[in-house]
């Protein structure tokens, strides 16, 4: 009956915490973004207490150079992110018709071929995939733009994450006290333990995963640059950000960059090339080192279980469950290795020798 009862609690709190995250998530995202930033900044915070600066200032100074980096970055990075992104919607369409009119033209009739088609059915479902990734794109730039909406203003994720920081960050040795004071005495060793392997895995992933991001975008804003790519720098920043979905940021960027590569260098293949060498270079790095080095297999989640995860948060919490959705899944991926490792142990999966002694008499 304790069993159950125990279950039927954590059942319940489960339900609850999802239905305040359901009704709530238009309003939560500088709150969510508050928490985010105070749990990667502790451990730094930690560090200069250990030096001898005290909590308030050691707090202090990081959400002070926190905000530096973001007032640096806003000022001279987004305008002209910004005009850039400006200036793709403006050109999209045309770009669009230049990239189909061109493979149409060069392209249709070994393809048709090869693939057993007309050049012209050929051209018209070039023309539907087009249209059909216009349209993604757009309804994708909607959705994210209304969850926005949401926050009550773009403001209020400025002016009310640095605050909700500012506090957890202060009290957030505290609040973990106070938090671990309240757990059942009779399992706290339990709970301590998967307390400490699910920080470990939200830790190392969501730190190592900030990192690659960061470290993929400038690469990508970079040489995308360099090579002389239009609207580079906002492609690049846009792949390496969204690297977070496995392969989703480098596929998605490489598709944009190489269309408008071919349109805006076509004939002159080796600049077409050498777009395509930027994201071979940076998938290489990626791979075998930054994500080795940075992440490692910190969430031991397979990564069509963390895209599961994002669309799955993304279509019931919104933009606020794309932001939790990795932090959830890590945490619900140590609960499930949890469940397994008591199933193996248990008289359910090992039996009781019952039933060979039953087949044997």
């Amino acid at each position: 009956m304790t069993l159950r009862r125990q279950v039927q609690f954590w059942l319940i709190s489960l339900a609850v915490f999802c239905a305040f995250l359901y009704v709530f998530s238009g309003v939560l995202l500088p709150f969510v973004a508050g928490m985010a930033v105070a749990y990667l900044l502790d451990p730094v915070c930690d560090r200069l207490e250990s030096l001898g600066m005290g909590r308030m200032w050691a707090t202090l100074t990081i959400l002070l150079a926190f905000i530096l980096i973001l007032v640096l970055f806003f000022i001279l990075l987004l305008p002209v992110l910004g005009n850039q992104l400006a200036l793709f919607l403006e050109n999209f369409p045309d770009l669009v018709r230049r990239l189909q009119s061109l493979l149409s033209e060069y392209f249709p009739a070994n393809l048709a071929t090869m693939a057993g088609l007309s050049p012209e059915d050929l051209q018209a479902s070039m023309s539907n995939l087009i249209g059909q990734g216009a349209a993604f794109v757009g309804k994708l730039a909607q959705s994210i733009w209304s969850g926005g909406q949401a926050l009550l203003s773009i403001l209020s994720l400025f002016v009310i994450t640095p605050v909700v920081a500012f506090y957890l960050l202060l009290d957030w040795d505290h609040m973990v006290e106070r938090i671990d004071s309240w757990l059942p005495r009779d399992h706290l060793g339990e709970i301590r333990g998967l307390a400490k392997e699910m920080d470990s895995a939200v830790a190392g992933f969501v730190r190592g995963q900030v990192s690659v991001c960061v470290i993929l975008g400038c690469f990508y804003a970079v040489s995308l640059a360099l090579v002389g790519l239009n609207f580079g720098l906002l492609i690049g920043m846009g792949a390496g950000l969204i690297s977070f979905i496995p392969f989703v940021g480098a596929g998605l960027g490489f598709i944009v960059s190489f269309g408008v590569a071919l349109v805006q260098f076509w004939p002159e293949w080796p600049w077409i090339l050498v777009v395509g060498a930027v994201f071979a270079v940076g998938q290489f790095l990626e791979g075998n080192v930054l994500q080795p080095k940075l992440v490692g297999d910190s969430t031991g989640l397979h990564p069509v279980t963390l895209m599961f995860a994002l669309f799955a948060f993304g279509y019931l919490f919104g933009f606020v469950g794309m932001l939790v959705a990795v932090p959830a899944a890590a945490m619900i991926g140590v609960l499930a290795r949890f469940g397994l490792k008591q199933y193996l142990a248990s008289p359910v999966y090992k039996g009781t020798g019952r039933s060979s002694s039953a087949m044997e008499e």
